[in-house]
Parts: C-alpha cells; structure tokens; sequence
C-alpha cells in the first residue's frame, strides 16, 4: 500500500439507538445446523442498518445472496416496518426467478418476524431462520457488507440531498459492489462474476 500510495481509513463502528429495536423469543438460528449455502438460491440472508442523512435517520433494508454475496434486493426508507421489509423480500425473490424452498436468515426485529413478513415466507416455502439473542455475529455476510459499505461509501461522502444519498447507495450496490468489488472468499472475483462462472 505504501509503495502504491495508498493509505487506509479506519471505519466508526455505528451505535445502534437503544430501544430501536424489538425482539421476540420465538425462532431458532438454523444456520447452525445447515451451514453456510453451497450454492445459490440455497441461503439468504436480510438485515436493517441505519444511516444518518441531515439529522434524521435512514434505514436500509438489503437482502444478499449469501454463497455469492450478491445483493438481490434493497430499498432506503425512512421508515423501518413488516410493510418495507416485506417489499423488499418480494422483489428479491422477483429478481431471482421466484424460486422456493430458501432457508431465509434474519434478525429477530419485528419488521423481519411480522405476519406480513412471514406469509411471503410460507407463500414460497422459505424456512426462517434468526440470530440467538445477542449474537449479530450470527448475521456476519450482512454486518460485513454494511461495515464495506459505511466504510467505502457512507462515511466519506457528503451527501446534499436525499435523493443523492439513495442514488450513490444505488450505484455502490449495483454499480460496484455487485458488478466490480472483488472478494477473497470468491476466488477475487465480484458476486455477479462469481456467478456467472458457475454456469
């Protein structure tokens, strides 16, 4: 990096806002018993960040592909219920073909364990799976893509409007995170190449 002229930039880890978040006792993480997906369209995973945009908060709400890393569905809201989640569950699994039967990883939030939520789940056969209490790390393909993309994007932009703000957040995901950005777990290629070279 030296050599290149290249420096480094230390990320913020992001506080979530105490009282945020509700979760309920119900659901189990069945990712521990299944593994990670050896294919895609075998495991999904979904999660909520938070982002900050002149004084009031903004949620993002992404689903990923989780043996790609592929980000399938997202949507920027200023708002955080079953209703956004659930929008962006269906358009995910539009974009994938309608395909059934997907083991499906979230939070325990409300907007991921809702009933609107979960009758799109039952609609396509998808199994919910969530994290144990206290675990996000049980959600790590989800917490790492957010880190890449506060860390890369968020953090060193400033953003004049929301409109700015959702397209930047659009072209980072469809731009280069999907089509350009290259991961070590996938052969230093970017999702949609890794994709592309299982055909």
């Amino acid at each position: 990096m030296r050599l290149a002229g290249l420096k480094a930039r230390v990320s913020r880890v992001t506080r979530r806002v105490p009282g945020l978040k509700r979760f309920v006792s119900k659901g189990e993480n069945r990712l521990l018993v299944h593994g990670n997906a050896t294919r895609i369209n075998q495991v999904w995973v979904a999660d909520i960040t938070y982002i900050k945009h002149q004084g009031t908060w903004q949620y993002l709400v992404t689903v990923m592909d989780q043996y790609s890393r592929r980000i399938i569905g997202w949507t920027l809201s200023k708002s955080r219920t079953a209703d956004v989640t659930a929008r962006v569950l269906s358009a995910a699994i539009k974009n994938r073909g309608y395909p059934r039967g997907i083991l499906f990883h979230t939070d325990r939030g409300i907007e991921f364990t809702g009933s609107e939520f979960q009758r799109i789940l039952d609609k396509y056969d998808f199994k919910h799976s969530v994290n144990r209490i206290g675990y996000c790390t049980d959600n790590a393909f989800m917490e790492s893509f957010y880190h890449s993309l506060k860390g890369e994007l968020v953090r060193k932009t400033n953003f004049e409007s929301l409109t700015h703000l959702r397209k930047e957040i659009g072209r980072y995901i469809n731009q280069f995170y999907n089509n350009v950005r290259l991961h070590s777990s996938l052969n230093y290629m970017s999702p949609i190449k890794y994709e592309q070279s299982l055909v």
